[in-house]
């Protein structure tokens, strides 16, 4: 097992660099209200380290600058036309085998625990969201009411593209944050 996967239940706010500021949240109230009679659905959160992976298993790191880099900061004339390229490129990579693997067994366990009707949001989670000098809110994209494995495989390639919209990418640049 890679431990690519962490359910909410396992998590906790020291999580926020391996998993983002909403997943290490949903995991503290978890663990701080359940003995409270408190009752917050689990999940899963798909980690940092799969997603550095999958750049890295689709070689297109180095696509990836190269688009971003033909992008003048200043003036942004061709801001549409890199973001479009730029989820292309990830939209058109593969997922590892064993991420796949590992989600499809948390997926079945949140199946067995919740029964066969459930929906997921998928969203991301950005490592670096709610810092003191940033908030990502609202810069990648979420998928509400996503049910079915390979709806969700697809919602989260989706969740990555997203990473290089239109809006995230001008945060990056405003904010002084790298791309990668």
């Amino acid at each position: 097992m890679n431990n690519y996967i962490i359910p909410f239940s396992a998590l906790h706010a020291k999580d926020v660099a391996l998993v983002g500021g909403k997943n290490a949240s949903l995991g503290e109230m978890i663990n701080q209200l359940s003995s409270l009679g408190i009752n917050i659905p689990d999940g899963l959160a798909i980690n940092t380290k799969a997603y550095f992976e999958f750049i890295a298993a689709n070689s297109i790191e180095e696509n990836l600058k190269k688009q971003l880099a033909s992008l003048n900061p200043h003036t942004l004339e061709t801001l549409p036309e890199v973001s479009a390229a730029c989820k292309s490129i990830i939209k058109n990579g593969h997922f590892h085998e064993a991420l796949v693997e590992e989600l499809k067994m948390a997926y079945e366990a949140l199946l067995k625990k919740y029964g066969n009707a459930i929906s997921l949001a998928v969203r991301s989670s950005a490592t670096a969201e709610d810092s003191p000098t940033a908030s990502f809110a609202g810069q990648h994209e979420s998928f509400l009411n996503v049910s079915g494995f390979e709806s969700i495989l697809e919602a989260v390639q989706k969740c990555y593209a997203s990473v290089f919209n239109e809006r995230a990418i001008k945060y990056r640049i405003d904010n002084g944050f790298a791309h990668m």
